[in-house]
């Protein structure tokens, strides 16, 4: 073996050991990089000089990226919904609705788990939200403690795959980089782009289909053994049946409305994903705004904000901004509203005007949302964990980047090249190799890790041949998913093993996810041999 070769090798070797050991992510792939950079230098098989790249590569791939804007406000979105107590209302109104079923808090916890998904993504504000309210209610009705906490932990990670994801983000901007990589080295200087959106709609059906796969999976249990999951009394806090509607509409109308607005914008084509995350972002803070006067917590306040005098103390404003917020996306889908036009036509010109009124309702909503969430000191931890979460990101994008930089300069690029390209079976077989490689390192490394890491480095070579892009990300995103879930280093076991009771013991988690992680495995090798699972969709949304 080449020394190159072996340095690559001690690289990523040392990279795993120091995360393993606890280092920050970023520090630690940029320190590493160094290191090996300066002890190939001395051998004499680095040349420094590659650095001379890494700002430009910094600068293209985080500071003009227009596509990585949408994690900020995704993150706002998700940290913003866990605050209004969204999925407070939703666990209880499902539980109400599917209780009486036998297993039926399972599937309401599955279900609240994909609505959470496709509006938060956020796995670990899912899964302590669900584990501080859920658990206690399922161990209390006699549900078995290994399928209670395995149902909240699978559930709890549905955000990584079901869209709009920020795996899905991250992973869409590396898939595209690498495909048109790969199309440039065999020749193809005009290749069809891949976007964010071709990885939303690949990914919509696959995580539906895991949902459901969840839900039998739980209807199994409890019909193999019903003292698993045994189900609530029918007579127990049952309700007027139209004061239940109403229940179950104001729980579920507000978080349907908001993913039919974001996802809806993306795949009919109105939007593009950072768009909608605006959107997603802005319709965060009006369901903010309603649900904090709602519930009274203005009545505490204590703080002013400076938008005091526009609120009148009921849900007016939040309502006006919404329906002024959805009109917009109506007239930007129907008309052109550019104002920079030589010409307007007439049509055009009174939709503009329109708009321009919708606007006013609409900044009217925001500022008086803003001033509720303000009074109610929520607007200050919400904006500090969107800036934790997202300055981590784009320190973990600069480390990779380093990293990366130096992985190629000692000819790593051509050593997986070779290794892939000698593998039996071809193209499949190396994609059945790397998929091996993603899966194990879930075990230890978090999907940010090697999104950053792996994808860029194995993904060119494999859609240097006949593979569907949207597909293999599709396949990354739901192998990256069984990160947050393998023992012993799974982040949502971590997540659920701190806000469990005490009796809940942790080989009882891990026992209870084992089956889900097999349900997901199963799920990846239906994708594996069902191509169309990823791939239809896209086609026909985007041709």
């Amino acid at each position: 073996m080449a020394l190159t070769e072996t340095l690559d090798l001690l690289m990523f070797a040392a990279a795993c050991l120091f995360l393993m050991a606890g280092f920050p992510v970023a520090f630690t792939l940029a320190g590493v990089a160094l290191a090996f950079a300066l002890i190939g230098y001395s051998f004499g098989v680095f040349d420094l000089s590659f650095f001379g790249a890494l700002p430009s590569r910094i600068f293209g791939n985080a500071m003009t990226n227009d596509i990585l804007i949408a994690v900020p406000l995704f993150v706002f979105m998700g940290v913003m919904l866990e605050k209004s107590k969204v999925a407070e209302e939703l666990l209880e109104t499902m539980g109400q609705l599917f209780g009486t079923v036998r297993g039926g808090l399972g599937i309401s916890v599955t279900i609240v788990g994909a609505l959470l998904a496709a509006s938060t993504g956020i796995v670990g504000a899912t899964v302590v939200t669900m584990g501080l309210l859920s658990l206690p209610t399922m161990l209390r009705r006699g549900y078995d403690p290994s399928l209670a906490c395995g149902s909240i932990c699978a559930s709890g990670t549905l955000g990584q795959i079901i869209p709009p994801s920020i795996v899905l983000v991250i992973l869409g901007d590396q898939i595209s980089n690498a495909y048109s990589d790969a199309q440039r080295a065999i020749g193809n200087w005009s290749p069809d782009p891949v976007s964010v959106g071709d990885l939303f709609a690949g990914a919509l059906i696959p995580g539906l289909m895991l949902v459901g796969m969840y839900i039998l999976y739980q209807l199994l249990v409890a019909f193999i053994n019903p003292k698993s999951s045994p189900p609530i009394p029918r007579d127990e806090g049952q309700v007027e049946t139209i004061d239940f509607i109403k229940k179950i509409l104001h729980a579920l109308v507000p978080p349907v409305a908001l993913i039919v607005s974001v996802l809806g914008s993306i795949l009919t084509g109105i939007a593009t994903p950072t768009e909608a995350a605006a959107v997603g972002a802005i319709g965060s803070l009006l369901l903010a705004g309603m649900r904090t006067q709602e519930m009274g917590l203005l009545e505490g306040a204590q703080e002013k904000s400076p938008f005091d005098f526009m609120d009148f103390g009921n849900r007016r404003p939040t309502i006006i901004a919404t329906l002024s917020l959805l009109l917009m996306l109506v007239l930007i889908s129907f008309f052109d509203l550019r104002v920079t036009k030589n010409e307007i036509e007439t049509g055009d010109m009174i939709a503009i005007v329109i708009a321009l009124f919708a606007s006013a309702g609409l900044l009217w909503g925001i500022l008086v949302s803003l001033g509720r969430v303000w009074r109610t000191n929520i607007l200050k931890p919400i904006m500090r964990s969107t800036m934790e979460i997202s300055s981590m990101v784009f320190v973990i994008l600069i480390g990779a980047s380093v990293f990366s930089l130096v992985f190629r300069g000692l000819g790593g690029d051509d050593m997986v090249h070779e290794f892939l390209s000698n593998m039996p079976g071809g193209t499949y077989g190396a994609l059945v190799v790397v998929m091996l490689v993603m899966f194990v390192l879930g075990f230890f490394l978090d999907f940010i890790e090697i999104t950053f890491v792996v994808v860029p480095i194995v993904a060119p070579i494999l859609l240097q041949s006949d593979i569907s892009p949207v597909w293999l990300g599709v396949m990354m995103a739901m192998n990256l998913q069984t990160s947050f879930l393998t023992p012993p280093f799974g982040f949502a076991l971590f997540y659920l093993r701190g806000v469990a009771p005490k009796e809940v013991t942790t080989m009882q988690i891990y026992k209870g996810v084992i089956p889900f992680v097999i349900i997901q495995i199963i799920a990846l090798l239906i994708l594996a041999f069902f191509p169309e699972l990823a791939t239809w969709l896209p086609e026909v949304i985007f041709g």
